[in-house]
């Protein structure tokens, strides 16, 4: 726990120490989660935008989870694509994790993400026990 009552959640992602940013943060019932992107521990990311989709996803339910918080809780998504024919992909993914909970959401296409081989970064947000 940090100053304020924050709890952070970890990734263990290079960028979390040189950029100095958290993973998660839990503050109250409150969870954020950070952009997110398609990274296994290798450092591999394979071109497919569904398989990197879940594999955002997978992350986020960790941090979540290790937050006190799951899919239920979650009450907004934002997925950024490089590609707007990845919409369908992605948001087959989004609906496996969070069809039930139905949080709004929000899909936008960017000119790029960080790594050229991200085809989408997912962020999401939390109220533990419905805030």
């Amino acid at each position: 726990m940090t100053p304020g009552g924050r709890r952070r959640a970890a990734s263990g992602s290079p960028f979390e120490a040189t950029i100095g940013f958290s993973r998660a943060l839990r503050v109250g019932d409150r969870v954020l989660v950070s952009g997110t992107a398609p990274v296994w521990p290798d450092g591999s990311c394979p071109p497919d935008a569904l398989v990197q989709a879940r594999r955002c996803l997978e992350i986020i339910l960790g941090a979540l989870d290790e937050l006190g918080a799951g899919a239920a809780d979650v009450v907004r998504t934002r997925m950024y694509l490089c590609r707007a024919e990845d919409a369908g992909p992605v948001g087959e993914a989004h609906a496996e994790v969070f069809g039930e909970a139905r949080p709004v959401a929000t899909m936008v296409v960017v000119a790029g993400l960080l790594d050229p081989r991200w085809r989408v970064e997912i962020e999401a947000e939390a109220l533990v026990g419905g805030g």
